[in-house]
């Protein structure tokens, strides 16, 4: 299975890409697995982000969408987690200046009062043949957006958090598959990886779990925002499966992470690949 050759300026949007990603905005179907919770996720307004976030709110679950400037795509997630009957909270910013991932988590506070689970999901990236076209303000936007940022919201919102909350970072197969064109981004999600291991370790006398998920390639604004186009074109067929996935199939990981079935799931990092093994 192909995409269509083509290209996007970053951040990207999925109002551009052919075919659209699909959320599961015609398929998820709750059980009230996340019933009353509180979710703060970032990068909500599209790809996993958006899909995780229709999948909480059919579960629940009110949702705070965290994004950088995608209004449009950030007004249709608020529209579907609205058509669950549940409550939604929008905030824009960039996650690479630490006072706004304290914001984030205030404005959730001031909302609704406490945060149950975080899902530190926002993500850049940008291919590169060699190390020297990297710019040097390039690696360190993505370690702040993508590493960075995780630490300051976990350490803003762990005075909310309660016993039984969750913590969830988005990991990748590049955490320990890295991909030698996205040097940066691999980095950071085998620091991701780590960050979230030792969370799981640290939070547990406070009865707080932390899991990682490590997608691999998934069908989202990032990959024609960010990859040349013949990559574009050809992008998941590397996979056993020889498909990209798509954000309603990372959702399901998600809620079970979130819900209190998995309450003696911590410090896991769930790969959900197409068939590439992780270590």
């Amino acid at each position: 299975m192909t995409q269509p050759p083509q290209q996007q300026q970053p951040p990207g949007t999925e109002q551009e890409m052919t075919p659209k990603p699909d959320h599961g905005e015609d398929s998820y179907q709750g059980s009230g697995r996340l019933e009353g919770k509180v979710a703060v996720i970032t990068g909500a307004d599209s790809g996993i982000g958006k899909a995780v976030a229709i999948a909480y709110a059919r579960e629940g679950a009110d949702v705070v969408i965290s994004y950088l400037n995608e209004h449009e795509d950030a007004e249709e997630t608020r529209r579907f987690v609205e058509d669950a009957g549940r409550r939604a909270v929008v905030i824009s910013g960039d996650l690479a200046d630490p006072a706004h991932c304290r914001e984030i988590i205030q404005k959730t506070v001031d909302e609704f009062g406490r945060v149950d689970v975080l899902v530190s999901n926002a993500a850049f990236q940008m291919n590169h043949p060699t190390l020297e076209e990297i710019p040097d303000e390039e690696w360190d936007m993505t370690l702040a957006i993508n590493l960075s940022a995780y630490f300051h919201l976990v350490k803003a919102a762990l005075p909310h958090m309660a016993e039984g909350s969750s913590i969830i970072g988005s990991s990748s197969v590049n955490s320990d598959m890295p991909s030698p064109t996205l040097l940066p981004y691999a980095a950071t999600k085998a620091a991701i990886a780590n960050m979230t291991a030792s969370l799981a370790q640290l939070l547990a006398e406070r009865g707080i779990r932390a899991n990682s998920v490590a997608p691999g390639p998934v069908w989202t604004p990032l990959i024609p925002a960010t990859m040349p186009e013949e990559k574009v074109e050809s992008f998941g067929q590397q996979v056993p499966l020889e498909r990209a996935g798509q954000p309603a199939e990372l959702a399901p990981v998600y809620v079970m992470l979130a819900s209190d079935e998995a309450s003696y799931v911590s410090g896991a990092r769930v790969a959900v690949t197409g068939g590439n093994p992780i270590l």
